[in-house]
């Protein structure tokens, strides 16, 4: 039988949902986001606060996320040495593309992005958004991932998050769930996620997964430009190059799992 400490599960969702907002927030907002009770949310926050999770400003008593979290994230990607063994990787698939790269890694049903390279030079860097988790449904590393679902489970998945308010992402997002089928069976069929100024204007990417073999997929990499350097006769010749890459990768992913679990000498005896 599951045993849930509520306590601790909804300290965990107080905490993902001013990572997820990135914003200082009000206590009411909070509790009613995420249904709780006022007086609950208040001795939550506080406790959390004293262990230095939050930090709250006593003029508008505000909430927000301190940087404890992401320090202790990024302590753990340098430990886990994914920068060291992808990057290379990275920084040839921006080169190859002239385009800046990103590579998001898969956990808890989101993708949040870990690591970049930009290939492109002078005035036309594409200075693109940057989101706390990449929405599914506009991003191209989003739709490569959905597609690999059943049909049921990317929907949920959607829905659970919203299509978004008006303005909030590109012209050319979907917005209803019959656009969102389509361009689904269009991923599956194409192979690769593709997103045309869907996350935001005069933006546009494309997506491949990184699935290590025999095993699910772990993180997915893309390819953005400027919407005019990525128009639909170059999206298979990018997808072509990232595919690449991300099949290194997939290659380097569980070597990474052996170094940390077994040590060195193991590699060496399998190399």
């Amino acid at each position: 039988m599951k045993v849930v400490n509520s306590l601790l599960e909804n300290s965990f969702a107080v905490i993902e949902l001013l990572a997820h907002e990135a914003r200082s927030m009000r206590l009411t907002e909070i509790s009613d986001r995420l249904g709780l009770q006022r007086s609950g949310t208040h001795r939550m926050l506080a406790t959390l606060t004293a262990l230095g999770w939050v930090e709250q400003d006593h003029k508008t008593e505000l909430y927000r996320l301190s940087l404890k979290l992401s320090a202790i994230g990024h302590r753990f990607l340098q430990a886990s040495k994914i920068p060291d063994v992808c990057q290379p990787i990275l920084d040839r698939l921006a080169k190859e593309t002239r385009e800046l790269v990103r590579l998001a890694v898969l956990a808890n049903d989101n993708l949040t992005t870990i690591a970049a390279a930009q290939g492109a030079r002078g005035s036309l860097i594409c200075q693109s958004r940057v989101f706390p988790t990449l929405p599914l449904h506009v991003t191209a590393s989003g739709k490569a991932w959905l597609a690999t679902l059943s049909n049921e489970r990317a929907l949920k998945l959607v829905l659970a998050a919203g299509f978004g308010e008006p303005g909030e992402f590109g012209p050319k997002a979907r917005r209803t769930v019959d656009e969102f089928m389509v361009e689904l069976e269009r991923t599956r069929a194409r192979g690769y996620g593709v997103a045309l100024e869907e996350a935001e204007p005069g933006v546009s990417s494309v997506a491949t997964l990184i699935k290590p073999h025999d095993a699910e997929v772990v993180a997915v990499l893309a390819v953005v430009a400027p919407a005019f350097r990525l128009p639909k006769t170059r999206l298979a010749e990018v997808a072509g190059l990232a595919s690449k890459a991300a099949s290194e990768l997939a290659l380097v992913w569980p070597l990474r799992a052996l170094v940390h679990s077994e040590g060195p000498d193991l590699i060496r005896a399998a190399s």
